[in-house]
């Protein structure tokens, strides 16, 4: 009775470990990290490397303070390291998008193969359930860490005493970005556990936050339900975090972390109770 809670955390990172190395010694997941490179050293080359020359000219600031308004965009103009900013406004949004596709199949095509049950008579469903989610998790945040490292090739390549700031600007927008990712990640995988196919689970994660965008916009006049529906929808506070910076930016942590708690016991229950 008291090894059971080591050997299921055990269980749970042996199948967590095991997702991560399919997808790195596995031809289409390498394929996939090549394809998601490529995609992200075009970014690199031509976006962020663009945009944070034209961040670095005072009269583009003053210009984008302008458009935007007095203190809309100041958090982001204090970064120290061009580059990492611009990186962490499109990492908010192209990173979740990401994670819908990369974390769809956690459980969809062992369903549809009828694995699922071969893989429950040899683990609890928790060590299943929580180890397809860290793996998801772990793969997604291995794949940032190389942007992020890539980024700040990129900026010390412009100026080696950036270094230093690139690095703790790194670190900063790595971990909120996994923050960020975590509710994403939990909520494909109850999308998988009810779809048939990661496609369908794709498409289920599209409708979910199509309407509850339509319910948004319906009660756009309802301070309280809009505050209610953000704490809902995964995703809700980035536009919100794209003018944060440093240690204030964990300001909006809570809120993803809630909804992944959420999700994660949603999600153990509906493993838990389903005939799958």
């Amino acid at each position: 009775m008291n090894n059971a809670a080591p050997s299921q955390v055990h269980n749970t990172a042996i199948i967590a470990l095991f997702e991560v190395k399919k997808m790195l010694f596995n031809t289409r997941g390498l394929i996939a990290i090549a394809a998601f490179s490529l995609i992200w050293l075009l970014i690199l080359l031509y976006p962020i490397k663009d945009a944070s020359d034209y961040l670095l000219d005072p009269s583009i600031r003053q210009l984008l303070i302008n458009l935007f308004g007095e203190g809309s965009l100041d958090q982001l103009f204090s970064w120290k390291v061009a580059e990492m900013a611009i990186f962490w406004v499109i990492a908010l949004f192209i990173f979740p998008l990401f994670s819908i596709s990369v974390a769809a199949d956690q459980f969809a095509s062992d369903k549809s193969r009828g694995g699922f049950r071969f893989l429950a008579l040899r683990t609890s469903r928790d060590s299943l359930y929580f180890g397809r989610f860290l793996g998801s998790l772990l793969i997604q945040v291995l794949l940032l860490l190389i942007t992020v490292a890539a980024t700040i090739l990129l900026s010390v390549s412009r100026d080696t005493s950036l270094l230093l700031p690139a690095l703790t600007s790194g670190l900063f927008a790595s971990i909120n970005i996994i923050i960020v990712l975590m509710p994403y990640t939990a909520l494909m995988g109850i999308l998988s556990l009810y779809a048939n196919s990661s496609k369908q689970a794709t498409i289920y994660a599209i409708l979910l936050w199509a309407l509850l965008f339509i319910v948004s916009s319906f009660f756009s006049d309802s301070p309280n339900i809009i505050a209610a529906l953000q704490w809902v929808l995964p995703g809700a506070q980035l536009s919100q975090m794209i003018n944060t910076h440093g240690v204030g930016s964990f300001v909006y942590a809570p809120m993803p972390l809630l909804q992944t708690l959420v999700l994660l016991t949603l999600g153990r229950l509906y493993m838990k109770r389903s005939a799958i």
